[in-house]
């Protein structure tokens, strides 16, 4: 005897496809989801439809976007001197939740990571380059994550955009706020000490 109906274990299989979602989790999703009005179901699947039929890349930034080009690039209250480059749009998003950046954005997708096969052609960095030979950028600010796919990328950029003149700087990292010193790591101790500044 099967534990599931076949349609619920298809649902079931396909949540756990997502990120973040194991066994139990699909479950519990797909048994909401199964009590809950069809109405609810309904409105689901359509705004899944709508995300996929909507949702493009921005002509300029590469964030995701439904108007082209993106909110950030269309808004002539931006800093279009200053780029901050980032591996995804929720990325981005998290950086817009500070309210303290207000220049401009560049989505790669990705970071370099030749183990996955995942090298400089694969992220968008011709459309970034482009944009820099434009003349208008004097910072680009590389806020790829403090792993090693995210470093190998900030050295990279570096290397790759340091000779067309624009300053290249990295966000600065170290002691999440509310922890102790004696919990953190060397790396994240060196980063710290690195990245301090006057008071």
């Amino acid at each position: 005897m099967k534990d599931f109906a076949a349609p619920l274990a298809r649902l079931i299989d396909e949540l756990k496809r997502l990120p973040g979602i194991g066994q139990k989790s699909a479950q519990r999703i797909a048994f909401h989801l199964e009590r809950a009005p069809r109405e609810e179901a309904e409105r689901l699947a359509a705004t899944l439809l709508d995300v996929k039929d909507k949702i493009r890349l921005c002509s300029v930034c590469n964030n995701l976007t439904e108007l082209d080009p993106c909110e950030y690039c269309s808004d002539a209250s931006r800093d279009a001197s200053v780029v901050c480059v980032v591996e995804t749009p929720y990325n981005a998003v998290a950086i817009e939740k500070t309210r303290e950046f207000h220049g401009l954005y560049h989505v790669l997708h990705g970071a370099l990571s030749p183990l996955h096969g995942i090298g400089p052609d694969q992220l968008k960095l011709k459309s970034l380059i482009a944009r820099l030979k434009g003349g208008t950028i004097r910072e680009l600010i590389v806020a790829t994550n403090p792993n090693v796919e995210g470093e190998a990328t900030a050295i990279y950029l570096s290397k790759l955009i340091k000779p067309l003149g624009v300053k290249v700087t990295r966000i600065a990292m170290g002691i999440p706020v509310g922890s102790e010193l004696e919990f953190a790591d060397e790396v994240t101790m060196l980063k710290a000490i690195e990245g301090r500044r006057e008071i």
